[in-house]
Formats: C-alpha cells, sequence, structure tokens
C-alpha cells in the first residue's frame, strides 16, 4: 500500500522532528514466553540498578519506573513522558527481528541459528570463493575466539569463522595481516551466499582486530551486512514521502540500506549521542533513527553489570543534554529491542519486554500507556505523527497522547 496523507491528529509542522532512540538490550523483565527461550528470571534493568554505578535521574523523571511490572524502583510522582511496557510479537529476540518489529514488520518464524556450527557443504564452497581457509566454526565468544585462533589465523591467512545464539555468520581478521577491504570482502561473499530459508542469517559481521598475541583487541571498523527487510518498513514510507530518514549507529547496517537518507556510524553510544546532538542544531523533517549498541556488546554480552549500569549513568547525561536543546516540534521516543541481561548465566540475549518513553513539548505528559501487544506500535505512531498510511504491523498510540 503505497503511503497517502491521512488526518493526522497534529497540525501542519506541529511535530516536525522524531528522534528515536534504541539502547540495544534494555529489557525491562521477563515475557511471559521467556521459558521458551530458556530466560527465565532475566530482568535487565533491575540487573543493573542494584549497581552502584547506576544513577538515572533523567531516565526516573521521564517514567522508567513508572512502566507497569518496573517495580524495583519508587516511582516519578509527576513522569514528563508518556511511558509504556512493550511486548516483542515476533519470534526471536536479536537485533535484526526488534528494530524491524519497531519499524512495522512481524516475523512469525525466527532467522536460522547455527548452534553447531555451519554446514561443512556450505563452508567448503565459502572457502573456496574467498580463496581462504576456515578457522573454528563454532559458536563462540568474540573476544575468546580471537585469543584462541589469532595466531592461526596470523600464520596461515585462514579466516576466524564463528557464531554465537543469535542469527549471526561472523568472520574475524587482523587488520594490519588481512586489511579490511579484504575482511570485507571475505564478508560481502558469505552474505551473498547466506539466503533463504535454511541460510538466510540475519547477520554477516565483519569483526576486525589489532595487537599481538596474547594481547589482541577488537575494533570499531566492524561491519554488519544484514537482510533485506522482507516487507515495507517506516523508513520506506517516510522516504516515499519526501521526509528525512536519518541513521544513527548501526540502523543503517540492519536496514540494509534500504531507505536510508543519511547515515552515520559510530564509534560508541557517546560518539553516536554527540551525532545525534549535532543533528538537533540541523534543520530537517522526518525520523532520526539512532541504535546504541555499547549496553549489548560491550556489557550485555560479557555479564558485566557494572559496566552496563555506568554506560545506563552515562546515556542519561547525553539525554539531559539532548532535552535541553529540544524544540516543541521535537519528539523523542527511548526503547529497545531485546534484552541481555548481565546477571544471568547465560551471554546471550533474554526474551523481555522493553521500555517505551515519549517525550514532547507538544503531547501530552504522564499518560500510562500500558502494556502493549507490539513494539510495531512505535511504527504506526511514528507514521500517524506525519499523517502517513502505510500496510504495516501496529496500533498507533497517537490519540492517547495528543492534546488535540
Amino acid at each position: 500500500m503505497a503511503p497517502t496523507r491521512a488526518s493526522g491528529l497534529l497540525g501542519a509542522g506541529e511535530i516536525k522532528r522524531v528522534f528515536l532512540i534504541v539502547m540495544d538490550s534494555f529489557g525491562i523483565g521477563e515475557m511471559p514466553d521467556a521459558w521458551l527461550y530458556k530466560d527465565q528470571g532475566s530482568n535487565t534493568l533491575r540487573s543493573i540498578v542494584a549497581s552502584d554505578k547506576y544513577s538515572t535521574p533523567n531516565l526516573e523523571s521521564l517514567g522508567l519506573f513508572n512502566i507497569d511490572g518496573v517495580d524495583f524502583k519508587k516511582s516519578h510522582p509527576s513522569p514528563k513522558a508518556n511511558f509504556a511496557r512493550m511486548a516483542e510479537s515476533s519470534a526471536g529476540k536479536d537485533t535484526i527481528i526488534g528494530h524491524w518489529e519497531i519499524a512495522g514488520i512481524i516475523s512469525k518464524s525466527p532467522l536460522p541459528t547455527f548452534p553447531e556450527g555451519f554446514p561443512e557443504e556450505f563452508l567448503q564452497e565459502y572457502s573456496k570463493r574467498v580463496g581462504r581457509g576456515i578457522l573454528c566454526n563454532q559458536p563462540y565468544s568474540g573476544t575468546k575466539v580471537i585469543a584462541d585462533y589469532g595466531q592461526d589465523h596470523i600464520k596461515t591467512g585462514d579466516l576466524i569463522v564463528y557464531t554465537s545464539a543469535d542469527s549471526v555468520f561472523q568472520v574475524a581478521g587482523h587488520e594490519e595481516v588481512l586489511g579490511l577491504d579484504e575482511l570485507y570482502r571475505c564478508s560481502q561473499l558469505a552474505r551473498d551466499m547466506l539466503v533463504g530459508e535454511e541460510l538466510g542469517v540475519g547477520r554477516v559481521i565483519a569483526r576486525p582486530f589489532t595487537g599481538q598475541y596474547p594481547n589482541f583487541t577488537r575494533t570499531s571498523n566492524r561491519r554488519d551486512y544484514s537482510l533485506a527487510p522482507p516487507r515495507k518498513t517506516i523508513l520506506d514510507y517516510l522516504m516515499e514521502a519526501g521526509l528525512e530518514t536519518i541513521s544513527v549507529g548501526k540502523i543503517s547496517d540492519i536496514f540494509s540500506g534500504r531507505s536510508i537518507s543519511r547515515s552515520y556510524p559510530s564509534l560508541n553510544n557517546a560518539d553516536g549521542m554527540e551525532k545525534v546532538l549535532d543533528l538537533m542544531e540541523k534543520d530537517f523533517k522526518g525520523l532520526c533513527f539512532v541504535n546504541l549498541v555499547d549496553f549489548d556488546m560491550l556489557y550485555g554480552h560479557r555479564n558485566d553489570v557494572d559496566g552496563y549500569a555506568g554506560a545506563a549513568s552515562e546515556f542519561d547525561r547525553d539525554l539531559e543534554r539532548l532535552m535541553s536543546k529540544m524544540e516543541a516540534e521535537d519528539l523523542v521516543i527511548i526503547t529497545a529491542d531485546h534484552g541481555c541481561d548481565p546477571k544471568t548465566p547465560s551471554t546471550d540475549h533474554s526474551r523481555e519486554y522493553v521500555p517505551m518513553l515519549a517525550y514532547s513539548q507538544s503531547i501530552k505528559a504522564g499518560v500510562n500507556l500500558g502494556t502493549r501487544k507490539t513494539f510495531a506500535d512505535i511504527g504506526a505512531t511514528i507514521l500517524e505523527i506525519f499523517g502517513l498510511d502505510g500496510d504495516i504491523a501496529g496500533q498507533s498510540f497517537f490519540k492517547d497522547i495528543s492534546i488535540n
């Protein structure tokens, strides 16, 4: 269905820019089906709140602890934002599935995973095409795999291929030995081959590292090669309507670069927020879609409770700066794509509800939007804000927060 102008609830120009910020893996408690994913008891937020590194007065003033089920810290008496607990309707708990759902696609089947490694027949063909041997081919920690296989990689030039509990094919290579261009070439070849129902992983990830044994270090030159979304998302509808669709962080990678008008990769959370703050100085109309990956990549997957708590506190300080720059025509929505509880024995993502905080001077404040059935309600709301119809999942909650 092509986007068309709808009646809308705001007058023209009242909300001009939406900043949609995904705190990657910032879950707020297990979903009812968490047992299917072996995630009983997971609660990312509850785990980090217990750390003395945790301090988020701005998130709390917006209503983080007013959300349904978030009852382990005192709620705010007058929250500035509207708030909700978002349930995931898709099958899965990974980054791709979560972001696609936020943007309007519910995935009824999970993307394929490879707990025993990738099929030998596939790896033989892949090795032939890249002209290199293959090391590892197992689920592995990203830091441990380079410690265990880095020396062999340097001696042979063979690729370190590994996976995780997520739908990923990861290729690690030393920047000074393999080179970034060669690593990216090998990763793109893998992406071209990993298609279809059985092999179509959500992401191929190039994982460069540097250093000498035993002090290998992953670098920030990671690159993600994602499946293209199977249907239109809010990004497609916004772009077709002539609105900006700006990516910060790995959003462009997650959507395979489709319907992204401008992309600003980031080195880390702090760099991502600096880019958002810079964009607030620019004149544009549309969506700025942001992913802050450090919560997940650096702390959730490494079971680093204090590190995760510190990252939340750092984001909260940047949030204060962002709120001080907001104009009446700006709307900020803060959410997440899944959980990754750093306190559980697992280092994998967790099947959790995620928060939703919507703040603007042009809408109501303090509305409890309850527990939503799908992340896609966010996407539906954004389309309605811009007066657009689109064939996406989700139910807009904009009528509940509009002042008109």
